[in-house]
């Protein structure tokens, strides 16, 4: 591996076709002697490797030889580069002219930024964000993410209302620019979570030690994105149910932790008695599943929050939104970033 300046990582798991669509505009808008394109492959099955060789070389290649999974799989493939500066892209994303250039000028700017995420929007409806992160990721203290431009399932059309240059919460997985001494620092994705918040968990670990993560406008991708998935696909149920508990209960300050445990217990309760009510019996299973895992796993949660206390930062707790988003957005039908009270 070259010591790039900028590394654009792209994890691939059977992505051919993805690849042969997206990576021609990474190539054609990231040219630069100091910037590196990396497609790490988590033991794919298809043409990948071929396609890569044959008709990318400028590309580099890295076999991890078996699917680690979005977390551990980046984390594998980031011990093997060497940069000032990841950009973590999704295969299923077109990038733009200029794209890299804001995110890293603000993270020049300023030491204290660890991470930031340019504009994402739909590549199947241009005029509106899309799902994954849309103008900058938030949460609720109960563990709800939302978005600048999406919550719940409600997706905004971008008509620059969006397009102040802010501190977010967490920015999203499919296209985030990180430095590489802190990304190492704190441990990296965790690779337990396997897949969904994983990104969530590292900007909270990076905001409990101080540092922000920023929004820029200024830089547009197109992301295909897999908010198209059914919210109740079991895997996918079981997945975000699991993860949320296990992100609340790593990172929340310790006089907050039970509290805000036993208000989501009751709104998974809630959440269960609906699937039930809809019939949706694997649904439900997924979200039981999912709390008998959560409990088998505190052992491991304790080893990590022991290791992380004295990270746990009480400013970010109040950067979290004090309301619960479910409220407002289902009861007071608040469905647009713009309307919800902080």
């Amino acid at each position: 591996m070259s010591n790039a300046k900028i590394a654009i990582v792209i994890l691939n798991w059977n992505g051919a076709k993805l690849l042969q669509q997206f990576l021609p505009s990474v190539i054609e808008f990231s040219k630069g002697d100091s910037i590196e394109i990396v497609v790490a492959d988590n033991g794919s099955t298809d043409e990948s490797l071929s396609i890569i060789t044959n008709n990318f070389p400028e590309v580099t290649w890295i076999d991890l030889e078996q699917n680690y999974g979005f977390a551990r799989g980046y984390n594998e493939a980031l011990k093997q580069i060497a940069a000032d500066y990841f950009v973590l892209l999704n295969s299923d994303v077109e990038v733009t002219a200029g794209w890299l250039d804001s995110p890293i000028r603000i993270m020049e700017s300023e030491e204290s930024i660890a991470a930031v995420q340019p504009k994402i929007l739909s590549y199947h409806n241009r005029t509106h964000f899309e799902y994954a992160g849309a103008a900058g990721g938030f949460i609720d203290r109960f563990g709800y993410p939302f978005c600048r431009g999406r919550i719940f399932d409600e997706v905004e059309a971008d008509n620059g209302q969006y397009d102040s240059i802010i501190d977010i919460f967490w920015a999203t997985g499919a296209c985030i620019f990180v430095r590489k001494e802190l990304f190492h620092a704190v441990g990296g994705f965790d690779a337990d979570f396997w897949a969904h918040m994983e990104e969530i968990d590292l900007c909270w670990r990076f905001k409990n030690r101080g540092y922000r993560i920023v929004y820029t406008p200024e830089s547009v991708v197109y992301h295909v994105g897999g908010g198209t998935l059914a919210y109740d696909n079991p895997q996918k149920l079981y997945l975000n149910f699991r993860n949320n508990l296990w992100l609340l209960y790593k990172n929340l300050p310790a006089h907050h932790l039970f509290y805000i445990l036993f208000i989501r217990m009751i709104l998974d309760g809630v959440a269960t008695t609906k699937l039930l009510g809809q019939f949706n019996f694997k649904g439900f299973k997924s979200v039981l599943k999912a709390h008998l895992h959560f409990y088998k796993s505190l052992p491991a949660l304790n080893r990590k929050r022991n290791l992380a206390c004295k990270n746990v930062n009480i400013k970010t707790f109040d950067e979290m939104l004090s309301k619960s988003i479910v409220f407002q957005f289902y009861i007071r039908k608040r469905k647009r970033f713009s309307e919800i009270k902080f």
